[in-house]
């Protein structure tokens, strides 16, 4: 299985995925401005959703051409599970056919970093290294 959609181009996904996967919406209901005066001692380590990384996520998707959609989608179905990697050319005709939109398959999936990253390691291939991934 040779990937057309650089390495690089998976291993940012895998990055964004990861950062927007992190981000725990915040349970302080209190208008304070600075939760470090919270009643609770963790306020400070919640986030708000980072709008700005859904969107470079959703942007990076939007600008692959969909050959390249459905193999990242073929990959994390892969690293997912749903298909081993001996059957990479199913996974890949399924996703090429799917009627759902493969990017908002691909953004609903809960953990999307994960399973690109086991989808790659199903193939021996791995983010160390590439680009600002180490």
């Amino acid at each position: 299985m040779e990937l057309s959609v650089p390495l690089e181009t998976v291993c940012r996904l895998i990055v964004r995925a990861r950062e927007l996967e992190a981000q725990v919406p915040s349970n302080d209901t209190d208008d304070d401005e600075d939760p470090t005066d919270s009643d609770d001692p963790y306020a400070v380590l919640e986030d708000e959703a980072n709008t700005s990384v859904e969107e470079e996520v959703q942007a990076l998707l939007d600008d692959m051409p969909q050959d390249e959609i459905a193999e990242v989608l073929a990959l994390a179905w892969v690293g997912r599970g749903t298909f081993d990697a001996s059957e990479w050319d199913e996974a890949l005709e399924e996703a090429v056919d799917s009627e759902q939109n493969p990017v908002d398959q691909l953004l609903e999936l809960p953990m999307l970093a994960a399973y690109l990253d086991a989808g790659l390691a199903a193939f021996d291939l791995n983010c160390t290294g590439v680009g600002q991934i180490d």
